[in-house]
Parts: structure tokens; sequence; C-alpha cells
């Protein structure tokens, strides 16, 4: 034990205390958004706050025809598009309408010379990004500028899915990092993409809807924040919101990959009864010491892929630090499946591996046909071959 803790600190101590806490910066577009929503009505109805629960968002909006939705989508874009329990297509036009503000305001910034070289290169950086991400037909689900920003985009008809897989990334995981060019299945984009299509491929016939989820504050780097559960606690709430909000009665399974398995963990006992799996890669641990302890009635599973760095990493909890028992450890109690084919902490969805195959099957309710690890049968225990469609 002790050993172990000596590796988390000498981790912490390498990769230093300071550098991980990204400074919190407040835009002003989004700020001045919020405040102008606390005083707006439609129609001379009051809207309800940014901060209203689920219900209320939903309730308020359904009793909206598509007109009066329209004008408050393009009035407070930075406040509809991320409200939970609104409409999934006004929560696109939204956003749609958000990205393009957002990025001509930032190649305004780009172009001014009062900030510092490195200032307008972030923001050129910014610009190009929230361009791409408002490219026509971009489903995107949220968008907050705020800080490195926030962002999630759906695959698939979200409204007609009786399936819905949600991507959940670790750490170093923010606007600019969504979606690359280079290592495309290293971000949460290329991740639930290849999931998709992976989805479409086992089950043509299945209605099937994947959503790359970056809507948590993520760690920056392998430090404090990595180690502590301070950012998943906060990740988990909104996860919760998020699952809860999405539309229709689809059936929920959630793909949480390194940190993103924390958040998943520290959020598993809020869950609704419609997330039905939760499934864990890379994970550093869920901050408990076994799957019961999880408090949730969904299926748990597990992989590691050969040459994760994440196995090296001491699977313990002491005064905050660490993240709890070994999800793929046998004593943990998670279904256990075969990532062959996928290496390292980066690999899990590369196309042709078991670990991207095996998220599809989950995904779309192809429970029988999971490949265990081991080849043992032992992760199918006690489930019939399809969920339903």
């Amino acid at each position: 034990m002790l050993l172990a803790l000596g590796i988390v600190f000498l981790m912490l101590a390498t990769t230093g205390w300071t550098a991980v806490h990204r400074p919190e910066t407040v835009v002003p577009a989004r700020a001045a958004a919020l405040t102008a929503w606390a005083t707006a009505r439609i129609d001379g109805r009051p809207v309800p706050a940014a901060d209203a629960p689920v219900r209320t968002v939903a309730r308020f909006f359904a009793g909206l025809d598509a007109a009066q939705r329209a004008h408050l989508a393009d009035g407070y874009p930075l406040v509809v598009g991320n409200l939970d329990g609104v409409p999934s297509t006004t929560r696109y036009r939204a956003n749609h309408n958000a990205l393009a503000q957002t990025a001509r305001l930032e190649e305004a910034r780009g172009k001014d010379v009062a900030l510092t070289p490195a200032d307008r290169a972030d923001a050129i950086r910014r610009a190009h990004r929230f361009e791409s991400l408002a490219e026509p037909g971009r489903q995107i689900f949220l968008f907050d500028p705020t800080g490195d920003g926030l962002v999630a985009e759906v695959y698939g008809d979200l409204d007609s899915a009786r399936r819905v897989s949600v991507i959940i990334p670790g750490v170093d995981t923010d606007a600019l990092t969504f979606e690359r060019s280079q290592r495309r299945l290293t971000a949460p984009a290329g991740m639930a993409d290849s999931l998709y299509q992976a989805e479409r491929a086992a089950a043509p016939a299945s209605r099937t809807a994947v959503i790359a989820w970056a809507g948590y504050v993520a760690p920056a780097g392998v430090g404090v924040d990595a180690a502590t559960g301070r950012l998943a606690v906060q990740g988990a709430v909104r996860l919760q919101s998020l699952a809860a909000a999405l539309p229709g009665n689809a059936s929920v399974a959630l793909f949480c990959h390194s940190y993103g398995s924390v958040v998943c963990g520290v959020a598993a006992h809020g869950l609704p009864q419609r997330v039905t799996d939760v499934v864990v890669a890379g994970s550093p641990g869920m901050r408990v010491g076994s799957a019961g302890e999880l408090h949730t009635t969904a299926r748990v599973w597990a992989t590691r892929a050969e040459g994760d760095w994440i196995a090296d990493v001491p699977h313990v909890e002491v005064g905050g630090v660490g993240h709890g028992a070994d999800p793929v450890s046998p004593g943990f109690g998670a279904r256990l499946f075969s990532s062959a084919g996928a290496h390292s902490h980066t690999g899990y969805f590369e196309p042709g591996t078991a670990s991207l195959e095996n998220f599809a099957k989950i995904g779309t309710g192809g429970f029988g046909s999971v490949a265990c690890a081991n080849g043992s049968d032992d992760c199918r225990a006690g489930i019939s071959g399809t969920d339903g469609d």
C-alpha cells in the first residue's frame, strides 16, 4: 500500500501540482445570454430558469409550436443549446447558431493586436474548431465555449432511436480536442463515429444513435485532478441530467473510457433505470471496491487492452487520491469482455478490434455474441441473446 501511494505522489510531483488547475474564464457572450434569458418571455410567457429541472424544461418546450422554438433557439442560442429537456432538433439549431456566432468572435480576437501573439493564435484555433463543428449536417447537442469548452454531438436519429450509446471520454478532452484530423479515433468525435458505424454493421435493422459527450470539465493531463474525484463528481451530475433528458424511451448504454469511467462510477447510483449497461475501458477505477458498490441496476462491463499503461496505475484510494479497485480484477464483479487486437490506452475504438465489436454488440443488444475475456462465457451469464430492439 505504501509503495502504491508513493507511486501516486511521485506521479503528482513530477507532473506538477499547479499545471493541472486550468484557469476558469468567463465568456462574456455566455454570461450575457444567461442574464438575458433570466427575463425572457415568449408570447407573454416567462421561460424556465436555466437551471430548471429537466421535466420543467421539457414540459415548457412541449407547449410551444415550431416557430416559437425557433425564435428561442435563434435569440438565445448559448442557453437553449445547453438546456436539458429541450427537443434535440431545437438544440441542434441553437448550437449551430452559437457556434457560428462564437467563431466570428474568435476570428475578431485573432486579429486584435492588443492581445499577445499566443492569445491570438489560440483564438484562431478556436475559431477554426467552431467553424468545423458548425458545418451543415452536424448534430451538436451541446456547446458551451466557457473556458476550454464543452461539446456533445449526435450520430444517427436520436428521436427515433430505440437504443442510445453515450461515449464519456477521459483526460485532456475539451472543445479543441473534441475532434482530430490526426489520430482521429483518440478523440470523442472519432470514437462516436466509429462506434456508430460498427453498430450499424452489427445490427442494420436496429434503430440506434451514438453521442460523443465531452460535456464535463475533464482533467488536464495526468496530475492532481486526474488522481482525484473532484471533477468526476461535477461531471457525474451533468451525466445524470443527460441520461434523464434524452428523448423517448430508448435504453441507454454508457461507454466510459479512462477518467470517463471515474465519472460513470460516481454517477452510477443516480442514473435512471433506462441506463441498462455501463461499459468501462482502460479504467483507473470507479471510486468503489466492487461493482455492487455502484448501486446501479445497469449491467457493468469492463475491458483492458494489451499494453494499456493504465494497468500500472495503483488501483487504490486513500485520502481521496486514487480511484479504488481495478474493474478488470476478478473480485470486482464486472462482466469481463475481450479487447483483442486493441493496443495501448487509446486503441479501443479501432475497427477490427474485439473491443469495438463488443461495444457494438452491447450497444445494440446482441449480448449473446459478446466475446468474453480469456475465451470464457462468463460475461454473458444470465443475459439472453438479445434484449429487444
